[in-house]
């Protein structure tokens, strides 16, 4: 299936933090729903968020439990690790939501077990 070679690199590019593939993995018009943020619209607001995000942790890893689609949606069920900026231990667990179309990952929103970082 495509839809997951995509998802997956997107995912890879996130681990790399490679802002350049990340770029390409996401639709012009790409929404990303946040917890305790406001939807971010825009592929250049997406990845403007993910900048902040890396500076917040500067070591975070995501590790792709499972991937399930319907049509052109997708669950990712990941855990993650890392460090915060005052190097403390972060992990968590949760599930990305993904819309796909043609050009991209038009649509993510994610949900995870911890928000008290947030």
């Amino acid at each position: 299936m495509p839809e997951t070679k995509v998802i997956r690199a997107f995912f890879d590019a996130v681990n790399a933090r490679d802002m350049h593939r990340m770029e390409e993995a996401l639709h012009t018009d790409a929404t990303f729903l946040f917890p305790k943020t406001a939807p971010l619209v825009g592929r250049e607001r997406v990845i403007r968020f993910f900048n902040i995000l890396f500076r917040q942790y500067p070591e975070l890893v995501f590790d792709i439990q499972r991937v399930i689609g319907e049509s052109d949606w997708f669950a990712v069920h990941w855990t993650n690790r890392g460090t915060n900026r005052k190097k403390e231990p972060y992990q968590n667990e949760g599930v990305t939501l993904l819309e796909m179309d043609g050009a991209g990952i038009r649509f993510m929103s994610d949900f995870f077990k911890n928000t008290e970082k947030f």
